[in-house]
């Protein structure tokens, strides 16, 4: 079929559903049209193996493919979906803010709605700049550092992932710990020098990088709670001792909770860690994406006002986009952070204790050695006897049995149940999760345990 034909095949209304053909088929297809036929490269199932589901529609704590499959979600869109999918409430917000026109070029009055209500629930932030995508608050966050340091050098974990722009690559998580790839091409030398990668958890490993570089640091970057490596919380006081120790030489933390800010606290992991004076630690910029947006491109910087002020249009670091703060996701952003409240924390957490704990039980009943990792309400295992009593750095992580995932994966997936399609990624749980869906789930788990014993490595 040529393009064209490709292109009038999905005009009208059953076109924009995506719902023509199989799921192999739809892959196939997007295989012709798309770079290995998926727009983010975990979705294509090349870690776990077979065909990738198209989805089509989602209400609750359920998705449904193009061939009209439910299944329960422990993916929620990569987080965003804190309080199920098509939240009422969003939905309307989203529909009301559309009617209105979808996009200005423009200031908007919601913008600072956002922004004031993320100032509210985190105190580090006194300023917020909204842009579209995590990868694109990293990186403005990272120049911002660099121009107000006037230090070029920049300190990451390994494990840690940040996005995809240059620089952020090497040793990073997600699908590149999926690929198992050391980085990426098309990334320059001279770039690729100026990060340096340090073990995560490692503060000694942090001291000497400092001993030898001090001066020439501008940032540590951190995710505030790993989860892109599969779930590795920091050790206790590991960040406030990160922050100290950067702040000693002279250089800015920047504290990446993309994926765990407004997720696992009304403020974050920031939220969790400032409740306990050994644990609480103020970083100097602040990203955040996933939940700001519920589930629309929305993410964000911020931190101290007169480090934010050295953005353009008031300072030398510039910073510009056009659908930043587009009108329509900004109001699903404050439709989420406004029903994100005490109540639906408390039934996060329930559940993720819940489905966690199910997890490990159905495991070690068939004699899988594995421990569960926790970082308030995300979660995920790791595999092997070496890595029953958790893990706490990426080398450990990479060494774990992976090959029992994708058995265990697919066992649940053939039950009715969508987990991620990789084991170096977090599971996310939703208010909607009820106990018909958990249920679901735990009825899924025996054949999925016993998948992952008889499992081998290839």
């Amino acid at each position: 079929m040529s393009a064209l034909r490709r292109a009038q095949g999905t005009s009208g209304a059953q076109g924009t559903s995506g719902a023509q053909g199989t799921n192999a088929e739809l892959f196939a297809r997007a295989q012709a049209a798309i770079p290995g036929g998926v727009n983010s490269p975990v979705r294509a199932f090349r870690s776990v193996g077979g065909t990738p589901r198209f989805l089509v529609s989602a209400r609750g704590p359920y998705v449904t493919d193009a061939e009209g499959r439910e299944y329960v979600d422990l993916v929620a869109g990569w987080g965003p979906a804190i309080l199920g999918h098509a939240d009422p409430r969003v939905v309307e917000a989203v529909q009301a803010a559309a009617a209105r026109g979808l996009s200005f070029g423009s200031s908007t009055p919601a913008e600072t709605e956002l922004a004031e209500l993320v100032e509210a629930r985190v105190a580090p932030v006194e300023q917020l700049r909204l842009v579209s995508t995590g990868t694109e608050a990293t990186m403005s966050a990272i120049r911002l550092a660099r121009g107000a340091t006037g230090r070029d050098v920049l300190v990451k974990f390994a494990g840690h992932y940040h996005g995809h722009s240059d620089g952020l690559l090497a040793e990073a998580g997600s699908g590149l710990a999926t690929f198992a790839l050391p980085g990426s091409a098309g990334v320059p030398a001279d770039i690729a020098a100026l990060t340096l990668v340090v073990p995560y958890n490692d503060l000694d490993a942090l001291a000497a990088v400092f001993a030898e570089h001090g001066e020439r640091i501008a940032a540590v970057i951190v995710e505030a709670s790993a989860a892109n490596m599969g779930v590795v919380p920091p050790r206790p006081g590991f960040n406030r001792a990160l922050v100290e120790l950067a702040h000693a030489h002279g250089a800015l933390v920047i504290s990446d909770e993309v994926l765990t800010g407004f997720r696992v606290s009304e403020a974050g992991w920031w939220g969790l860690e400032a409740r306990s004076a050994d644990t609480a630690y103020t970083p100097d910029l602040m990203t955040f994406g996933k939940v700001i947006g519920g589930g629309m491109p929305v993410a964000a910087l911020g931190g101290r006002a007169e480090l934010m002020q050295q953005l353009a249009p008031l300072g030398p670091v510039y910073q510009a986009g056009t659908l930043s703060g587009n009108p329509v996701a900004v109001a699903a952003g404050i439709a989420t952070l406004r029903a994100a409240d005490a109540e639906v924390y408390g039934r996060l957490d329930a559940t993720a204790a819940t489905i966690s704990t199910a997890v490990s039980e159905a495991l070690a009943a068939e004699g899988v050695a594995h421990a569960v990792q926790r970082a308030g309400n995300l979660f995920s295992f790791v595999f092997g006897e070496e890595l029953a009593g958790g893990a706490h750095d990426y080398a450990t992580v990479q060494r774990q049995e992976s090959w029992r995932y994708a058995p265990f994966f697919h066992a649940m997936l053939d039950a009715g149940v969508s987990l991620p399609p990789s084991v170096f990624e977090a599971w996310f749980v939703t208010a909607a999760h009820d106990e018909a869906a958990i249920g679901r789930i735990l009825d899924a788990l025996p054949a999925a345990a016993r998948a992952a014993a008889s499992a081998r490595p290839a």
